[in-house]
């Protein structure tokens, strides 16, 4: 039996209003965290790495959480893995709409490595 392979998107995300945090969440640690994760699990191949650098959490009007939703169209990745829930989004009712209808219906596999 094969196993199954998931094509990965990286998603990191920094907002100007993470103060303090700012280090111990930035972009290169984010990446570094998401990495070590996909080392230890052979079944994920990273696909493509999207990045929103400043951008507020509160929504998803962010370039790099676009481009990522236009290449889950084009099925160029089935799963998406961050650092922690808060990267993905703070909003928790457009969220809820991503992990709970739009994610299941096109087949992607979300992994929030902490929570």
């Amino acid at each position: 039996m094969l196993n199954k392979v998931y094509k990965v998107a990286k998603y990191m995300r920094l907002s100007r209003d993470d103060g303090d945090d700012r280090e111990s969440e930035s972009i290169e640690n984010q990446r570094d965290l998401i990495d070590n994760y996909i080392q230890e699990h052979e079944e994920l191949e990273i696909v493509k790495e999207y990045a929103d650098d400043g951008f507020t959490g509160t929504n998803f009007n962010r370039p790099g959480f676009q481009e990522m939703l236009q290449d889950i169209e084009q099925g160029k990745i089935n799963c998406i893995i961050t650092k922690d829930l808060s990267r993905f989004g703070r909003d928790h009712i457009d969220t809820g709409y991503y992990l709970e209808r739009y994610f299941p219906t096109k087949g992607i596999r979300y992994i929030a490595i902490r929570r």
